[in-house]
C-alpha cells in the first residue's frame, strides 16, 4: 500500500477471486469501494454504524461489517461478496430455500443474511434453530421477520442431507 498527496492509498486484494489494485481514498470504507470503485452493489449501505448487517461480507473467510472497515485495512486480504459466492454456486440451493419459504421480500438484507449464514453452515454441519438465530441475530430484516428465514436455512439443511422438508 502506497500513499499519494492526495492522502489516497493504492489497495491490492483479491475479490471474488479476482486480484484487483485500486487507488482509493484513506478514509473510505471497504462497502464504498466495493460498490463505488468495483460496482459489486449486491453489498448493501444501511445503517453506516455497523448495526443492521447490511453490508456483511467476507474477508479472510470471516463476515464482517463493511461499512466498519477501512478499504485500506482489506490491503492483501481475500475478499468475498455475495457476487461472489453466487457467481461459484455456494449459496445457490440457500437462495431457493430462501425463495420458496418467501424468507425475502423488499431483499434489503438479503445480501448480508446469506453471506452470514453461508459462514455458519461452513461452521457447522447441522446448526439447531437457535444457532441459526443466533448467527443472524446481527443482521436487521424489517420485512419477513426471522421465522422464514429460519425455515429456509432449515430447508436448505434437509436438501443437503438428502431429507425432505
Amino acid at each position: 500500500m502506497s500513499a499519494g498527496p492526495d492522502n489516497a492509498r493504492v489497495v491490492t486484494l483479491t475479490v471474488n477471486g479476482e486480484r484487483v489494485s485500486r487507488r482509493v481514498a484513506a478514509r473510505a470504507h471497504l462497502v464504498d469501494f466495493l460498490r463505488d470503485t468495483l460496482d459489486l452493489t449486491g453489498t448493501h449501505v444501511g445503517c453506516e454504524h455497523g448495526v443492521c448487517g447490511a453490508c456483511t461480507v467476507r474477508v479472510d473467510g470471516m463476515a464482517v461489517r463493511g461499512c466498519l472497515m477501512l478499504a485500506v485495512q482489506a490491503d492483501g486480504a481475500v475478499v468475498e461478496t455475495v457476487e461472489g459466492l453466487t457467481d461459484r454456486g455456494a449459496i445457490a440451493d440457500l437462495q431457493e430455500a430462501f425463495l420458496a419459504r418467501n424468507a425475502l421480500q423488499c431483499g434489503f438484507c438479503t445480501p448480508g443474511m446469506l453471506i452470514t449464514i453461508a459462514e455458519l453452515l461452513e461452521r457447522e454441519a447441522a446448526p439447531s434453530r437457535a444457532a441459526i438465530r443466533e448467527a443472524i441475530s446481527g443482521n436487521y430484516c424489517r420485512c419477513t421477520g426471522y421465522q422464514a428465514i429460519v425455515d429456509a436455512v432449515e430447508r436448505t439443511l434437509a436438501a443437503r442431507a438428502g431429507r425432505a422438508t
